[in-house]
């Protein structure tokens, strides 16, 4: 029995024009070899499976040719190249980093950098994963790339660019691989299906391309796994079942059901779903991707982003003009957010059924929200309770009242609530009164609103135009005296007490000026200020009044120092209960 090649390597390409999704590299290097404008030392960076070792050996392949083609490609007939082919070349080092890491082996790879090639014009190293080298390697490797030898190149090929220090990008030529295309991916597995004669449905080799996520390498393993499980045909079914894939067909059968309000058939095709294998955050993020390519179909210049066989795309597009964009967005939002809290439910099951019970009449919603009911202002609800919505216009999400669902003691958000009432009853004529009583609570709601908002701009409007009142000095007085009342009654004598002998004086724009004695005197007024300012306007009928607070260090200066007997007599003729205290305990003042 002949040993089995795997097609990654079988169908490895052996020249230039055989890279697949690489263009902008391969056009580089071959016109740098055509110009003989080589660098000395490249860096090869991009995901895995892409070909960058590959592209590394067809670059030292070829600059060692001694019988270039016309459109720079190797001969595949020269010494070297047959030398490179059957992997006996001794110009062509290739080193794996990741286990080749120390600086004892940059140090041996140093070494016999000094010996020049044999039969061929240049030494090619090819160190892959040189991510892996240590800070120590990478150092001691630094001087021989910046300088090597004229015949020497340095091919260095790394999937985490970020991890190589700086000071070697520094002297690298760096080329950036993209990701492989779909497109690109399919076509390269329909030529290795017609070269092996091997049956294929397109549809089957686009999710093949497409779980590869862009590695050709990926693409060629699971072609393989399939091309074992399935024969000599490979079929959608096929392959959906071994890579364990949920078939569009059950998205499209959920988005008719949900579209015609079947509650019950969508509830038994996610039971279903779950007992085909299937979890229920795979079918929510593979339902999310399914609202988002009908999203896509919507518009003609967003086709291109649809990758799926043609047939598909046919039947994206078929349904996608079933459904308005304002049911896809709100949709794709409300299975955004079940996805985000997916996780933080207890019962994870019901929280996707509950999910699929606001889809089924999200239709209904929208259109409940989107009419302008006319009714009479004044006419009362059954219940006399008003709900609160704020109805989404059309194509605009429904975010917030999402967020607000999960919790039972908010608000209903504005999807939820209308459910709730135009979902319950939904035959006869019972679904048609409660429609029309959401509608006129709906509006008696907005014009309660409007009424309320109405009044406060007229409240604000009195405000601004209330006259200004001019007031003197006396007036000031006569509301100060009283002031200090209301603060003795109050039990605020603390600052009565003192700002009884302050003085004032009145400036321009109605502005007071108050004098106090001490720091501790103005940080209590201040604490006062918040509440003496209203009162002080509305009793001068001046709204432009304010209190300024100083201190007059020359009343300072002349308090005289009260003495700690003076303080007690003080204490005890406010407040006669002290005295007896005092009295009673037998206490007697230092002097």
């Amino acid at each position: 029995m002949e040993n089995f090649v795997v097609s990654a390597r079988k169908y490895r390409p052996d020249r230039f024009d055989t890279v697949i999704g690489q263009e902008h590299v391969v056009q580089t290097l071959k016109n740098a070899i055509k110009n003989r404008h080589l660098a000395h030392a490249f860096l090869f960076c991009g995901p895995r499976g892409v070909g960058k070792t590959t592209s590394a050996r067809l670059l030292a392949k070829t600059i060692n040719c001694t019988h270039l083609s016309d459109d720079f490609e190797a001969c595949n007939q020269c010494d070297s190249c047959n030398a490179f082919n059957a992997n006996a070349s001794f110009n062509i080092y290739e080193l794996d980093a990741a286990s080749n890491n120390s600086v004892e082996d940059i140090r041996g790879l140093v070494e016999q950098v000094r010996y020049a090639p044999q039969g061929a014009q240049y030494k090619i190293y090819i160190i892959d994963e040189v991510h892996m080298l240590s800070a120590q390697a990478f150092n001691a490797f630094l001087k021989t790339l910046e300088e090597p030898p004229p015949y020497a190149k340095f091919i260095l090929a790394t999937t985490e660019k970020h991890k190589i220090l700086p000071t070697i990008l520094s002297r690298c030529q760096v080329f950036d691989f993209h990701r492989i295309k779909i497109e690109d991916a399919v076509n390269q597995l329909k030529k290795i299906c017609e070269k092996e004669g091997i049956g294929f449905e397109e549809e089957a080799l686009h999710v093949i391309a497409k779980k590869s996520d862009g590695a050709m390498r990926d693409a060629l393993s699971i072609f393989d796994r399939i091309v074992s499980f399935s024969g000599n045909k490979i079929t959608y079914t096929d392959v959906i079942s071994n890579l364990n894939i949920l078939d569009y067909d059950y998205y499209f059968r959920a988005v008719n059901q949900l579209l015609n309000e079947d509650l019950a058939g969508s509830l038994l095709l996610f039971d279903e779903i779950l007992n085909n294998g299937f979890e229920a955050q795979h079918f929510l993020m593979g339902f999310s991707e399914h609202i988002r390519n009908l999203m896509v179909c919507k518009h003609p210049d967003t086709l291109r982003l649809l990758d799926v066989a043609p047939n598909v795309a046919g039947k994206f597009s078929q349904q996608a003009l079933a459904c308005s964009s304002s049911w896809l967005v709100n949709a794709l939002n409300l299975l955004s957010q079940t996805d985000f809290n997916f996780k933080l439910s207890k019962n994870q099951r019901l929280h996707v059924e509950l999910a699929l019970m606001k889809l089924c009449n999200l239709q209904r919603a929208i259109k409940i929200h989107t009419q302008q009911p006319m009714v009479d202002e004044k006419k009362k609800t059954n219940n006399g309770n008003n709900i609160s919505l704020n109805a989404p216009v059309e194509g605009k999400t429904t975010a917030e009242a999402t967020q607000k669902t999960d919790s039972a003691v908010e608000s209903q958000p504005v999807v939820t609530a209308a459910l709730t009432h135009a979902g319950a009853g939904a035959n006869g004529n019972s679904n048609a009164n409660k429609l029309d009583r959401l509608k006129e609570q709906i509006a008696l709601q907005k014009a309660k609103e409007k009424e309320i908002e109405k009044s406060a701009q007229t409240h604000e409007l009195e405000e601004k135009t209330e006259e200004q009142t001019a007031f003197t000095l006396a007036d000031f007085a006569n509301v100060w005296v009283a002031y200090i009342q209301h603060l003795e009654k109050t039990g605020k004598t603390r600052i009565s007490s003192f700002i009884k002998d302050c003085t004032y004086i009145l400036t321009e724009n109605s502005i007071v000026e108050v004098e106090l004695r001490s720091n501790l005197e103005k940080e209590l007024l201040e604490e006062e200020r918040l509440d003496m300012i209203p009162y002080f306007r509305k009793a001068l009928k001046n709204h432009a009044f304010d209190l300024v607070i100083v201190i007059n260090s020359s009343l300072i200066q002349h308090t005289k120092k009260i003495s700690k007997s003076d303080q007690l007599k003080m204490m005890i003729d406010k407040n006669p209960v002290m005295g007896e205290f005092v009295q009673g305990l037998g206490l007697e003042i230092d002097y």
